[in-house]
């Protein structure tokens, strides 16, 4: 007995074994070994399929002179010899050919749909990784390449990012309109209807500038006080409030002439009642003109009132015409002086129970501190 490889499947074997327990081909009395290379091939090979040489027991099962001689072992013989005969045998040996070609074939369909298998999830789970990070995109080249890439991708994705890139798409249109618009309208409209677009902060800003234009094109301190209501964090703000300042500079403001209104009711109303703390309280403790006099002060003002108040008069009484012309000059940080020119009525009430009238015109200067810095008139011939 020796131990051969199967000439079928390659599995080693005795040969003595009626069949190979591998692949089923019967093996004793049935294969031989090559004399020349020693391979272990079938007796119903003429050659060794290794060396080719020629088989010394080759038997053809189909011979009429080898089924003869079967016949003549088997006539001697009481006892049933219980192994097919060899035709039957060579018969069933070419049934196992095709058997291992269908195990073969399944095993090649089996690896072929395992294949299949593992390349579709990959590709299924390459899909959904795109498709997620599509959904989550705002870029539409994002978008794009999604629907480029995966035209085989389940129709509910395709649809999901076709809308959402049309949508992007749509966006980008109504964006660009109304910002090659120049106008606000628009642009707040975009961002009502889109409030979470990406452009929103660009938006903002062009708003902010549009309405500082708008502002600065007025040059009103209310147009400048609306920019600082509507932008209080704008780009602007600074220029705005310069804005006011220099306006305010330039411009007499309603508070100020009730100031200066108020500051000169009171020195005349003063001189009418020859109240003289009164009457000084209202001028700068120098005067740099005071009716022709250079660098006046308070007793100056207060000999004033006493030469309109001679032995002849025995009252008076101005009247202002409040016909002011005011010129605001800034002297200082937000320190600003004015120059007020007014026409005034002097009612003369003499002791010989006559009156007289006369006619003004004043020119004065009201420094920072609310004080007439400089005073004088001109009387009117009429």
């Amino acid at each position: 007995m020796a131990i051969i490889r199967c000439p079928e499947c390659g599995h080693q074997i005795s040969d003595r074994a009626p069949v190979c327990p591998s692949c089923g081909v019967e093996i004793a009395d049935r294969v031989t070994r090559c004399t020349q290379c020693g391979e272990v091939y079938f007796n119903d090979l003429h050659e060794c399929p290794n060396c080719h040489h020629a088989n010394m027991n080759y038997r053809d099962a189909t011979s009429p002179v080898y089924e003869q001689a079967v016949e003549q072992e088997a006539e001697p013989t009481a006892t049933v010899d219980t192994t097919p005969p060899a035709s039957n045998g060579d018969m069933q040996r070419p049934k196992k050919k095709p058997t291992t070609l269908i195990i073969a074939f399944i095993i090649a369909i089996i690896a072929c749909g395992v294949g299949y298998y593992f390349y579709h999830n990959a590709q299924t789970k390459e899909e959904l990784e795109a498709y997620e990070f599509a959904a989550k995109s705002e870029d539409p080249i994002v978008l794009q390449d999604y629907l480029d890439r995966f035209k085989d991708a389940p129709m509910a994705h395709r649809d999901s990012i076709h809308v959402r890139l049309t949508a992007i798409q749509q966006m980008d249109s109504e964006w660009t309109d109304a910002w090659v618009s120049n106008s606000k309208t628009a642009l707040e409209d975009y961002l009502d209807k889109h409030p979470d677009s990406e452009h929103r902060a660009e938006a903002m800003r062009k708003i902010d500038s549009l309405d500082w234009v708008a502002a600065r094109s007025a040059n009103s301190v209310d147009a400048y006080q609306f920019y600082l209501e509507d932008h209080p964090n704008g780009a602007y703000v600074d220029d705005a409030n310069d804005g006011i300042k220099k306006i305010n500079a330039q411009t007499v403001q309603p508070e100020e002439r009730a100031m200066l209104s108020s500051l000169f009711k009171q020195f005349f109303q003063s001189i009418d009642a020859k109240d003289e703390n009164g009457l000084t309280s209202t001028v700068s403790p120098i005067i740099s003109s005071f009716l022709g006099k250079v660098d006046a002060n308070k007793n100056d003002v207060i000999t004033f009132l006493h030469k309109l108040y001679n032995q002849e008069v025995a009252s008076m009484s101005w009247h202002l015409l409040n016909d002011y012309k005011i010129d605001k000059k800034e002297i200082g940080d937000e320190q600003y002086e004015y120059t007020v020119n007014f026409s005034a009525d002097q009612a003369v009430n003499k002791v010989n129970d006559t009156q007289q009238t006369m006619h003004y015109r004043i020119k004065a200067k009201v420094n920072p501190d609310g004080k007439i810095a400089e005073f004088n008139m001109t009387r009117i011939i009429q």
